[in-house]
């Protein structure tokens, strides 16, 4: 509870102490009463009213306390009696699974209490009960049955209702979480992508241009441009990155089969003799997820190649056919080079992870191995569309 609350229900707990012990004062010297005792009587149902909130099973000890002291003095009902009501409210809306049943239990024995002591006590409804009041106490019995359980019954929907309010608060925190760490796995991707296969690039390029720096200075150079180049290109993708980190709705440009030329000639320029076959090509265009998921494997591919490679040629395949998964259009890919003796590239590795993401996000399947000194990886992606 907030400070204004508890502010608010001692406040309200005060004025109804008040009116209570004022209307005991006034009926003072009425029957066999002691001022002391309905004193306190009042006081307690007023310290049930105000903890009802903070302690609802306080609150139900009290009031029960504040009845038998009540009882005993063989008081009638009287005005301090209301805050019973909003005691048993608060057992049902506010209290633990124990004090919720105690609560149910009460407007039960509470209106059998009520009617056998209505019935019994000299000066109530002639102070017996026989045939002719039997109707009448059976009436009486419903009666506070009826008030009782229905305070009960308000608490127990307004329970049901924060329940409800607090699950689709919490589904809402599960849902925003789910959202935010899955944009989170995707950047990441993004940026393994973009940052580890321009520094593949990069390092080759570097290794090469210091060999060739005093044998071939034109070499030199143009290594030197491919790394100028590749760096640029990474920056501005590791901008985009940042700038959808900053502002999730600016999504940004992504590779498509267009750029896989580009993507060739810069693994080309590291030196690597980079073999291409597509067979047969595809006739329409492919989706931009299916576009950019093939890019993303194809760059990591070819950067575990870089990597890890022997050297020696590197193999794309890639064939878009009619059927392939479910009937519909797709591609396959296949990729492979020798690999380092010693050398391979780590099964629980970022990159790997993130190739069999990236076709599980399309529909598609993927896999990679080490075959006898090679490395393969082999996928199949739906194309998103018609053949």
């Amino acid at each position: 509870m907030t400070p204004a609350q508890l502010i608010v229900d001692v406040a309200v707990a005060g004025v109804f102490a008040v009116v209570a012990l004022w209307s005991e004062v006034a009926g003072y010297g009425s029957g066999p009463v002691s001022l002391p005792a309905s004193v306190l009587t009042c006081l307690l149902l007023a310290v049930a009213l105000a903890l009802r909130r903070v302690s609802p099973g306080l609150a139900l000890a009290a009031a029960w306390i504040a009845a038998v002291l009540q009882m005993s003095l063989g008081r009638p009902p009287a005005v301090a009696d209301i805050a019973i009501f909003a005691v048993l409210y608060a057992t049902a809306a506010y209290g633990s699974r124990l004090v919720f049943w105690l609560g149910f239990a009460s407007t039960i024995v509470g209106a059998v209490v009520i009617t056998a002591y209505l019935f019994v006590v000299p000066g109530f409804a002639g102070g017996a009960l026989s045939l002719s009041t039997l109707p009448v106490a059976f009436a009486v019995l419903i009666a506070a049955g009826f008030a009782l359980m229905l305070s009960w019954t308000i608490g127990a929907l307004v329970r049901t209702a924060l329940r409800a309010r607090e699950n689709r608060a919490a589904q809402v925190r599960a849902e925003t979480e789910a959202a935010t760490e899955q944009e989170r796995v995707r950047i990441a991707r993004d940026m393994h992508d973009v940052v580890a296969h321009s520094l593949a690039v990069v390092i080759a390029q570097a290794d090469g241009a210091r060999y060739a720096a005093s044998a071939d200075p034109a070499a030199a150079t143009q290594a030197l441009g491919t790394i100028s180049s590749t760096a640029r290109a990474a920056l501005a993708d590791v901008r985009l990155l940042l700038t959808q980190l900053r502002h999730a709705e600016s999504a940004g440009p992504q590779p498509t089969l267009a750029d896989l030329e580009e993507l060739y000639a810069q693994v080309r320029s590291a030196g690597v003799e980079l073999q291409v076959d597509i067979d047969p090509a595809p006739l329409a265009e492919p989706s931009a997820a299916v576009q950019l998921a093939l890019y993303r494997i194809l760059q990591e591919a070819l950067t575990n190649a870089l990597r890890h490679g022997d050297g020696g040629p590197v193999t794309v395949r890639l064939a878009w056919r009619p059927t392939v998964a479910r009937g519909a259009a797709g591609v396959e890919l296949e990729v492979r080079n020798r690999l380092k003796a010693g050398d391979r590239p780590m099964p629980s590795g970022h990159g790997l992870i993130g190739m069999g993401e990236r076709a599980s996000l399309v529909g598609g399947i993927l896999s990679a191995s080490d075959r006898d000194g090679e490395f393969v990886v082999t996928g199949v992606l739906p194309a998103g569309g018609s053949a």
